[in-house]
């Protein structure tokens, strides 16, 4: 049935238990995974020496990429320890749920697996809820994962 899963990840333990539950579900049907981790945007500086404001952004985006690849590599190392092929994709953006979608589009995704943080009222309207945004937009079906992790 499903064939591609997209698995968004934010490096959390809790996202990192549904990398590995979204790995076996994988494993189980015989699917492949797209890991997907979108990198936070530069924050916007005031206008000022131009150079300067460059040389934060590139040392931002430097430092983001990196954390990315750390946090890529683990979740991709649990996919392929379960035996699912996997391959990475990265964004940057200020709204993970955009670049979720376009990412399920773009690679030809037909699941999205992502873990939830669970978060409702006043929490959920401060922090925003990335997979409900997703479960609002998206054509692609959406399975939100909830790890053991994510019960207090």
């Amino acid at each position: 049935m499903y064939k591609h899963l997209l698995v968004p990840t934010d490096g959390s333990e809790l996202s990192h238990a549904g990398v590995l539950e979204a790995a076996q579900l994988a494993a189980n049907i015989g699917a492949r995974v797209s890991l997907l981790y979108v990198q936070p945007a530069p924050p916007k500086l005031p206008r000022g020496e131009a150079v300067m404001v460059d040389i934060y952004k590139q040392d931002f985006l430097r430092k983001t990429a990196a954390e990315a690849n750390v946090i890529l590599s683990e979740a991709r190392a649990a996919v392929e320890n379960a035996g699912v092929e996997c391959d990475v994709c990265t964004a940057v953006s200020d709204e993970p749920w955009q670049d979720i979608i376009a990412t399920a589009r773009d690679e030809a995704c037909d699941l999205i697996a992502m873990a939830s943080h669970g978060r409702s009222g006043i929490a959920g309207l401060l922090y925003g809820s990335q997979a409900q945004k997703v479960l609002t937009h998206c054509a692609t079906p959406v399975l939100v994962l909830r790890p053991q992790t994510a019960i207090h």
